[in-house]
């Protein structure tokens, strides 16, 4: 037979799969559920783990423990990047996935700090400077409503972004058409860029920031931007909850050997 613990928990997820607790909906405060006849004290805190661990409910103070968006973002891969939504509209490319997620966006669900660093050996690398140089690190923390989606640190060269909206750190993205149009208006467009993605264990930092349950690992990812003479723009290191994203891909399946060779 199984711990009243783990009846409780399995109880609670039905009704949350069902949707009698639907996704920002907060759970009965443990002392309701006690009063219920649910369990002691000890057996609904027990449940809620448990809920939390399973990636159902989140938990924190001042918020109770609230039901989890169980349908994943979807995060686009080469369509976000479409030059007509930032260029010629004011879509950003993480709107672009909250747009084909059927998901609303508040500017409030964006907010940035942005400073002068001294550039760590990735970044040095990527943008071809000396470890420790000067440049713009703008950090982003993202959010769908209360909840935490992912983090986004964009590195710059001074000389591409001062006295830009890149530098100012109002919540919200950078203006229309966000940190791209900004480039693109400075004279610096995108013309291609490598994305590269892995998943690993959360810092506590990262697990306390994004609000992750226990056992969840986060994407992290890597976007370097070029011009079309091969200069690097932005470097680019998001760290992403690996439950709020369904990473999407859809592109041209290359035919070298159609096209004389030619990589």
């Amino acid at each position: 037979m199984a711990a009243k613990w783990r009846e409780l928990a399995d109880k609670l997820a039905e009704q949350i799969k069902r949707g009698d607790y639907p996704p920002g909906k907060r759970l009965p405060h443990i002392r309701e559920l006690v009063d219920a006849g649910e369990g002691s004290k000890a057996t609904v805190h027990a449940a809620y783990k448990a809920l939390e661990a399973e990636g159902l409910v989140t938990s924190s103070r001042g918020h109770g423990t609230v039901v989890r968006q169980q349908v994943p973002l979807k995060r686009l891969g080469i369509a976000r990047y479409d030059k007509a939504k930032w260029r010629d509209g004011d879509e950003v490319a993480f709107i672009a996935d909250r747009v084909a997620s059927g998901r609303s966006y508040r500017r409030n669900e964006q907010t940035q700090t942005v400073s002068l660093v001294e550039a760590p050996a990735e970044v040095a690398a990527a943008h071809g400077l000396p470890v420790g140089a000067p440049v713009y690190a703008r950090a982003r923390l993202v959010k769908e409503g209360e909840q935490p989606t992912h983090t986004l640190t964009s590195y710059y060269r001074p000389e591409h972004v001062e006295g830009t909206r890149l530098v100012d750190p109002t919540p919200g993205p950078a203006g229309r058409g966000g940190g791209f149009r900004v480039l693109y208006d400075a004279g610096y467009e995108i013309d291609h860029m490598k994305e590269q993605i892995f998943a690993r264990t959360p810092s506590a930092d990262e697990a306390r920031l994004l609000q992750l349950p226990a056992g969840e690992a986060v994407v992290e990812l890597h976007r370097t931007t070029y011009t079309e003479d091969g200069t690097v723009i932005e470097f680019a290191i998001g760290v992403h909850a690996a439950s709020r994203f369904a990473w999407e891909y859809d592109f041209k399946v290359p035919d070298s050997a159609g096209d004389g060779g030619k990589p």
